[in-house]
């Protein structure tokens, strides 16, 4: 998403930090190069000419001189296009109970949206409860209901009724366990009388916390016509925008909520449930210009990962190769290092080599035969495999009853030794010491070949 306004944006500032003087000719060419840039990504024209205007300004103004202009504009430059990408503004749940209504268009994405919010939440020790009161589209309530069984979510749904407010009546007293009530409602074509009316109903019977608009990136800037005319309407609170993955008018969408001030509280990107991240404009612009972001790393580890089981692994110091294998299924829940190696400072234009990409799922699949093949024992002291007399018989047996070779299994214990030797050693490493490239690239095929790692 928007890589290619990331890139322009990467270069601009190279060759601002490059150049021996800012004359005109180069100052010119950098804003040619952001204009068109900009304008591809969707943002609004008049947002672009303030931005070049602006830039041209400090650029050619004789009174700031050497390294102090470069460093100037390039701050200029930097926080622009923050302001352009609007306010952060966090989704802050209450201690009492959250009703949270998310309201939206057909085909915005809504349900699915519920969804996400939903295990994003759930995942953060919040008891959450989804409602189907979209009583309109047929479908819409066995989707939630498929999503919800799918991802271990509780939900409410009542498939014979066709009326919202009495549904929301219905479960009202069973709902007042839940501190986070997500309630997905009907869609239209357009904004109609229809709708406000049915929106304004159910807003006096549920008396939300939040009313949140759910809208697609790829709508482009009539997102600020359709995020205004809901906020008019309905008094919207904020702004989920969904397929950010999909579309190059992302920038489109997001200007256009900043404009008509209604917040950006997430962003979803992908078709999986983990999908979905907050919206904070200075760390999705440091994604932009490759200086990764790794306080959404974190929160997209721990939308996947069950966080007591981590704790107890770090406080034991071992790992079981049922725990190597959860290791990688989060991994590849993540998305995978592709997706993910945006947030990572220095990698977004990391040439990864598609051999180190795509072989995991396969590798995963073979590594869970093998160990449903091995006796509750050897899962949990692989070094029986080690023993002279009997290590050769139980890998056979093994290899058997997987359908695999003796050398994957042992590529299966290289690797998980190598991990728990580093979940000892991990003091070597130093989050704060830089790692090039080319030391990047050799760590990824030690740990591809299951080779220890030296930080």
């Amino acid at each position: 998403m928007l890589e290619r306004l990331g890139e322009v944006i990467r270069k601009a500032t190279d060759r601002i930090t490059n150049a021996i003087f800012l004359d005109k000719n180069l100052v010119d060419s950098i804003i040619r190069d952001l204009q068109r840039a900009l304008i591809e990504a969707d943002v609004n024209i008049l947002l672009v000419k303030q931005l070049s205007d602006k830039i041209k300004k400090v650029a050619l103004d004789e009174r700031i001189k050497g390294i102090e202009k470069k460093e100037h504009l390039i701050k200029i430059l930097h926080d622009e296009l923050v302001k352009i990408l609007g306010e952060y503004k966090q989704l802050k749940l209450q201690s009492k109970q959250n009703r949270i209504m998310l309201l939206g268009l057909y085909g915005a994405g809504k349900t699915t949206t519920i969804a996400k919010l939903g295990n994003y939440y759930a995942k953060r020790g919040k008891k959450v409860a989804l409602v189907g009161l979209d009583v309109h589209r047929p479908a819409a309530k066995e989707q939630l209901k498929q999503l919800a069984e799918k991802n271990k979510l509780d939900y409410f749904i009542d498939e014979k009724e066709n009326n919202a407010v009495k549904t929301w009546k219905k479960f009202k007293k069973e709902l007042k366990d839940y501190n986070l009530v997500l309630i997905d409602t009907a869609g239209r074509h357009n904004l109609d009388k229809a709708l406000i009316k049915e929106i304004k109903n159910l807003s006096k019977e549920i008396q939300p916390t939040e009313t949140i608009l759910v809208m697609p990136a790829d709508i482009g800037q009539a997102a600020k016509k359709q995020s205004q005319e809901f906020k008019d309407a309905v008094n919207i609170s904020g702004v989920i925008i969904t397929r950010m993955d999909s579309t190059a008018k992302g920038g489109g969408a997001l200007t256009a909520c900043a404009e008509t001030k209604a917040p950006v509280y997430f962003i979803t990107n992908g078709e999986k449930i983990n999908d979905i991240e907050e919206f904070a404009p200075e760390r999705f612009l440091s994604r932009l210009l490759g200086m990764g972001d790794l306080q959404s790393l974190i929160e997209k580890i721990k939308s996947v990962t069950d966080e007591k089981k981590s704790q107890k692994i770090l406080k034991e110091g071992k790992l079981t190769l049922e725990d190597v294998i959860e290791q990688v299924k989060s991994m590849s829940a993540l998305g995978g290092f592709n997706k993910i190696k945006s947030m990572i400072p220095g990698f977004s234009s990391a040439k990864i080599p598609e051999e180190l990409l795509g072989t995991q799922e396969a590798k995963i699949k073979k590594w869970e035969h093998i160990i449903k093949s091995m006796t509750p024992e050897e899962r949990q002291n692989p070094t029986l495999f080690d023993d002279k007399k009997t290590g050769t018989s139980r890998l056979n047996r093994v290899a058997h009853g997987a359908g695999v070779t003796n050398s994957e299994i042992r590529s299966l214990l290289k690797q998980y030794k190598m991990l728990n030797t580093m979940l000892k050693d991990s003091s070597n490493f130093d989050p704060e010491k830089p790692i090039s490239q080319k030391q990047m690239m050799k760590l990824a095929r030690k740990f591809m070949k299951g080779k220890k790692l030296k930080f």
